[in-house]
């Protein structure tokens, strides 16, 4: 037994203040969770609805909304709940479950990006064989193992993390995550190195890929221009998102292992947040107002309502 927590009960770290704050605060989370959700269900409703938007980018764009409310699922109604009662505890098997959602949330986010970066790449530098590279097929395929690896990658981490017996009960975040509950385990091992390890070689062939791809893009742009003002159409929303991703993760990641005490509580928690608040948000406020497309079958839906 001696791989078994006996800790059941884990606590996060709370928001200090009066219950006024709290409730101020309660109501600007659920105010930004019900943001989160009308722009991303408006541009998943968009494209199912128009036939003309079952194209490659459009598709990766869909995916990359509803991993964005698959993400955010996994802290706002926890972290609402936790606000409203004022008790910020979860279960070890809860923890382990919102820790799984919000890497795989992440993994998957990036995944999809890169998706979008090659679809770019193809689109731009290679248009002739693009409808025969990008078949419908093809992109299902490519969607199912960008689904398909952040889960299995996250399960293993998570397998590993639930082995691990804990000696502490205090996590300083308001969500859980696998390295914070390494940080509780009564002895270091090896897992605990090899599977940030591994993470990080994810990210970082997910990055080199991007690179190449822009690299390539931005070459051929240069010779003509009507590949810059395809680049300026569909490539610049896709890098704006790509750069708010990678800032907001890297913040956090930098945060969790260089963190210091003494930044402010609430500067914390908001840096603790940032990769679940503002690429939700910014995704599809950038896609919806920059794609001419997906803009204008918006507009004509809202018409509707209105008419």
């Amino acid at each position: 037994m001696d791989n078994v927590s006996v800790i059941a009960m884990l606590t996060l770290s709370r928001f200090s203040g009066p219950t006024s704050y709290r409730l101020t605060v309660f109501a600007l989370t659920l105010l930004c969770y019900c943001v989160i959700w009308l722009l991303n269900v408006t541009i998943i409703v968009a494209t199912i609805v128009d036939k003309s938007l079952h194209e490659p980018m459009y598709i990766f764009l869909c995916n990359l909304c509803i991993n964005g409310l698959y993400g955010t699922a996994g802290f706002y109604p926890k972290f609402l709940n936790d606000l409203l009662s004022g008790i910020h505890v979860i279960s070890h098997a809860g923890c382990l479950l919102q820790g799984f959602v919000l890497h795989s949330a992440a993994c998957a986010d990036f995944s999809i990006l890169v998706l979008m970066a090659y679809d770019r790449y193809v689109a731009i530098c290679r248009p002739l064989v693009y409808h025969s590279v990008m078949t419908k097929q093809r992109v299902y395929v490519l969607v199912f193992f960008a689904w398909l690896l952040p889960l299995s990658l996250m399960s293993m981490g998570t397998i590993t993390t639930s082995r691990f017996r804990l000696c502490k009960s205090d996590i300083s975040k308001i969500y859980c995550t696998n390295f914070a509950i390494s940080q509780l385990a009564c002895s270091p091992s090896i897992e605990s190195i090899i599977i940030p390890a591994f993470n990080i070689t994810f990210y970082f062939g997910h990055f080199i890929f991007v690179i190449w791809s822009y690299v390539y893009l931005i070459r051929t742009c240069l010779t003509s221009k009507e590949n810059r003002s395809k680049f300026m159409q569909t490539c610049l929303p896709h890098l704006l998102c790509l750069i708010t991703f990678i800032v907001c993760l890297l913040f956090d990641l930098l945060y969790i292992r260089f963190g210091s005490k003494q930044i402010p509580r609430s500067a914390q928690h908001f840096m603790a947040i940032e990769f679940i608040l503002i690429p939700p948000i910014i995704n599809p406020l950038i896609y919806g107002f920059k794609l001419t497309r997906m803009k204008n079958r918006i507009i004509q839906f809202l018409s509707r309502k209105h008419l």
